[in-house]
């Protein structure tokens, strides 16, 4: 069995002592288990409970529209950054230490949020909250891979999956009560309760190990460097781009340069290093590649779904962040009643079925999104949600645990810091992407229909005509102002047509993704045919 203190790869310097496997009762265990998924819970739970309340928080903090996208893009870039960090600071401060210490301080600075006076404090007790959440992700998904028991570890990958997909779903729903309901400063109170426990079982369960200081002298830290800046900058590109037209910026420009450079250098530094922050020789295992490729698409898909549905119920439909959640909340409420039963289904059937069945449903609940009309609404969505909460809670667990099959406790930080850091770059990459592919479909099917309205057609006249009674009938006593308010009212049907076209467009390019995921996950191989370290 693997040790409470945990390596990040195998090519380590300095490893702490271990754990002996018969000082860990199994309480302690599960103890440790439930308390760091309840970080990892927490910590992706509130990228999605702040991006439904962000109208509020930036109209109380007096931001603009554009530029209060740096309230979610501030806790991103430095969540993407810390988490590749993760396995090496472990091993400099120890788990216990460097896990408890930055549950204390995302609480701290999650009600600091709530106290921000304007939008710089926000964007930097953001990125701080960020940085310490961060690091509550790929420390759990470590814990599990190394500290439980094979047999164990499919119920340990259920409790993390409700981190990785029941909380992006359900943040909508939990942002939008309490900021209609109470104000949008609660959405960061909300971590206290459950933090406190966090902490509570961490404290208790997790073994005191000695620091390592001396590790920061010989660390990556060209790896370090690269990888910060190039992740950081890719992270801005990814979420300013759409907005500062991308290439047409030189803005964007610059920093795209400075991304590829910089990934560029870290990719050789670490495949060149003696003591590497990252193995990234993981990657050409068999299911470890494969399965990092599905775990992309599914990031692009996870997150992609929850950005573009919200947006779908309030341009077209004008629903207010509660009504939002609430049919949000049907993607996620079935999750939480099927996760726990996969670890039994993974005993009884092979699991690259499940993974399979998964990304099937997934991809079939955005098809199910294609045919929208102007009344496709909440009862309209309700079969859709459910048949991609049943993918969703499908997926996961097995592809986590078959991902990860046959890799060495020495190598668990990096395949959980990869892992992990891939999923949460697969829903920027995908956020970024549809937010472009929405607006450019729009623009597209905009121009197609308003070709085909011409003034010269006599359904056209006709219609403005009737338009032009109808305004002269309640209240327009001019007939030119009665005709302008025609055209405008027939000018504003197309686009919301055209807007309503490319959320069909949107949600099947989404689909697209799931079934390429879907193709990926074919090629893995079953856990039982890979030797100890993963075959090639």
């Amino acid at each position: 069995m693997a040790t409470l203190q945990i390596a990040a790869n195998s090519n380590s310097l300095t490893r702490p002592a271990a754990t002996a496997p018969a000082t860990i009762s199994p309480v302690r265990m599960w103890m440790a288990v439930v308390g760091s998924t309840l970080g990892a819970f927490m910590a992706v739970l509130n990228i999605q409970i702040v991006n439904a309340s962000l109208a509020d928080i930036q109209g109380a903090i007096g931001a603009g529209t554009d530029d209060g996208g740096w309230i979610s893009t501030s806790y991103l870039i430095a969540e993407i950054v810390v988490i590749p960090l993760s396995g090496w600071l472990t091993r400099v401060f120890s788990l216990r230490n460097y896990l408890l210490v930055n549950a204390i301080l995302f609480l701290i600075f999650s009600v600091a949020c709530a106290f921000a006076a304007n939008l710089q404090q926000m964007i930097v007790l953001r990125a701080i909250q960020g940085f310490s959440g961060g690091v509550l992700i790929p420390m759990a998904f470590t814990i599990i891979i190394t500290l439980l028991p094979k047999a164990r570890q499919p119920i340990g990958l259920a409790l993390f999956a409700l981190s990785a997909t029941f909380a992006p779903a359900i943040g909508p729903t939990i942002g939008g009560y309490l900021t209609e309901n109470w104000g949008w400063e609660y959405i960061f109170y909300v971590n206290l309760v459950p933090g406190a426990l966090m902490i509570g079982l961490l404290f208790a369960s997790l073994d005191r190990a000695p620091m390592t200081l001396k590790l920061l002298a010989k660390g990556d830290w060209p790896g370090i460097v690269t990888m910060a800046i190039g992740l950081a900058a890719l992270q801005t590109v990814l979420e300013e781009g759409n907005k500062e037209d991308w290439f047409g910026s030189d803005f964007i420009l610059r920093l795209t340069v400075i991304a590829a450079v910089s990934l560029t250098l870290f990719i050789i530094i670490e495949l060149k290093t003696a003591h590497p922050l990252l193995n990234l020789r993981l990657l050409v295992r068999r299911n470890f590649g494969f399965g990092i490729v599905a775990n992309f698409l599914l990031g692009i898909a996870l997150y992609g779904s929850v950005f573009v549905l919200p947006i779908y119920l309030t341009r077209i439909q004008g629903y207010n962040s509660e009504q939002i959640g609430m049919v949000l909340a049907w993607t996620g409420i079935p999750q939480l009643l099927l996760i726990p039963l996969v670890p039994r289904l993974m005993k009884r059937f092979d699991i690259r079925l499940l993974i399979v069945v998964g990304f099937a449903l997934f991809a079939a609940s955005n098809f199910m999104n294609v045919h929208m009309t102007g009344d496709y609404a909440t009862d309209q969505l309700f079969w859709p949600n459910i048949v991609r909460a049943i993918g969703q809670a499908l997926v996961f667990t097995p592809l986590s645990a078959i991902a990860t099959s046959g890799i060495e406790p020495e190598n668990a930080g990096s395949a959980s810091s990869l892992f992990n850091m891939m999923r949460n770059l697969g829903g920027a990459v995908g956020i970024a992407s549809l937010q472009t592919f929405l607006s450019k479909r729009e623009q597209f099917h905009s121009n197609i229909l308003t070709n085909s309205v011409s003034v010269f057609e006599e359904a056209t006249r006709d219609r403005i005509a009737r338009l032009t009674g109808y305004f002269m009938s309640h209240g327009v006593s001019d007939q030119a102002l009665a005709s302008q308010k025609a055209v405008v009212a027939i000018a504003l049907k197309i686009r919301k047509q055209a807007n309503i076209m490319a959320f069909n467009d949107t949600f099947f390019l989404l689909g697209v993704a799931l079934v390429v995921a879907l193709l990926a996950s074919l090629l893995l191989s079953k856990p039982g045919q890979l030797s100890g370290g993963g075959a090639h």
